[in-house]
């Protein structure tokens, strides 16, 4: 290379007149312009792009933020930089600064989760653990704060740089308004919004400090471990079932279709009956202990009947004794004295307690009508006529 093409390299890389970020990427927060070794003309434009902040550093200290617009380089734009000293040649020499671009847009989509389960103590299972995700939104609130106490001197820093260390700071956060608000588990799913709020002004405490803010913050799910969760799936059938007497005899329809639609069912539709309708009976009487209590011992009691003739109790509405054999519907007759409707073959009336057995005439042992005064055989005065 010869000395002129050196001449015109360096006349080249001496001055900076344009001074702009363009950019390209998703996650980057910071951007460092590369003026490093150059320096930057006096008169130079500086292009600031919506949610972007332009932050000069001279002699390690941060000396303006520039918000969005077009600025020239001068000392009335830059009265810290002036009086840092930076223009120490009066406003017509270039002078050496670092040039910061802030992205402050807001970075959505941001996922958080609890590494290990939380252990709360809730009010229906006891001592319980929760595992929780989501996602956040966040964005530089004060780009001087967030140069100082995060990004330092990196020429790059994007959203994985701080990403675990805000991650931290969510999940203890999450872990300690969760305890405080002391939400029954079952009831967390209904309060996912108002507990996110109270979470996102209780991290902001924290971020505030690093010049973040976060601006949405979204919970997404919170579970149980996954042997509550079956067993609440078991109690969940349980009551999906209602009345166990209609389950069961839709499970024996369904067999019974199922039987006969199978060409070898014969035999085996008895016996697949017979265990469904016993596994069937076992489940109705569970269920029916434990939804009428007491009652159903009564029920049994008050729903029966004694057989005429042996005097077996048998179900109301029973046509033939399951004991004996004999007709349970008997015919009804009225009480000789009283006229109060009895069964027929009834020896005494359940009202006066009056003997039903018919009085016979005295001549010739003729049965009597209830009241008659007379035989209607042979026609000899009877006792009601005296």
């Amino acid at each position: 290379m010869s000395i002129f093409d050196k001449v015109k390299e360096a006349a080249l890389n001496q001055f900076i007149e344009v001074i702009e970020w363009l950019d390209d990427s998703k996650d980057t927060i910071l951007y460092r312009f590369p003026v490093a070794g150059q320096e930057i003309k006096n008169d130079a434009q500086l292009i600031v792009r919506e949610s972007q902040a332009a932050v000069f550093v001279f002699e390690g200290q941060v000396a303006d933020v520039f918000g969005p617009g077009r600025y020239t380089i001068d000392g009335g734009n830059t009265p810290i930089l002036s009086k840092l000293g930076a223009w120490k040649y009066g406003f017509n020499s270039p002078f050496k600064a670092e040039v910061y671009f802030v992205n402050t847009k807001q970075f959505t989509d941001m996922k958080w989760g609890t590494s290990n389960p939380i252990m709360l103590r809730d009010a229906d299972f006891g001592i319980v653990r929760l595992r929780a995700f989501g996602a956040y939104s966040m964005r530089v609130a004060d780009p001087r704060e967030f140069i100082k106490e995060v990004a330092g001197t990196n020429a790059h820093f994007q959203t994985e740089d701080i990403d675990t260390q805000l991650k931290r700071a969510i999940v203890t956060e999450f872990s300690d308004a969760i305890g405080e608000l002391k939400i029954p588990a079952l009831d967390l799913a209904a309060q996912y919004k108002e507990m996110g709020e109270v979470i996102r002004a209780k991290i902001n405490e924290d971020f505030r400090t690093y010049g973040l803010e976060v601006t949405k913050f979204y919970i997404e799910n919170i579970s149980l471990p996954p042997e509550v969760e079956a067993a609440l799936d078991k109690r969940s059938s349980m009551g999906a079932l209602g009345d166990a007497q209609k389950y069961m005899q839709f499970q024996a329809a369904d067999a019974l279709r199922d039987a006969a639609q199978n060409e070898g069912g014969g035999a085996g539709l008895g016996a697949g009956l017979g265990a469904g309708f016993a596994v069937g009976g076992q489940m109705a009487n569970a269920f029916g202990q434990g939804q009428s209590g007491g009652q159903s011992g009564q029920s049994s009691q008050t729903n029966t009947v004694p057989c005429p003739s042996c005097g077996k109790p048998n179900a109301a509405g029973t046509k033939f004794c399951g004991d004996c054999g004999a007709t349970i519907e008997v015919g009804k007759v009225p009480c000789v004295k009283c006229g109060a409707e009895l069964r027929e073959g009834a020896k005494f009336c359940s009202e006066c307690g009056a003997s039903q057995e018919k009085a016979k005439c005295s001549n010739c042992q003729a049965e009597l009508a209830p009241g008659a005064k007379f035989c209607p055989e042979c026609g000899t005065k009877t006792e009601a006529a005296e």
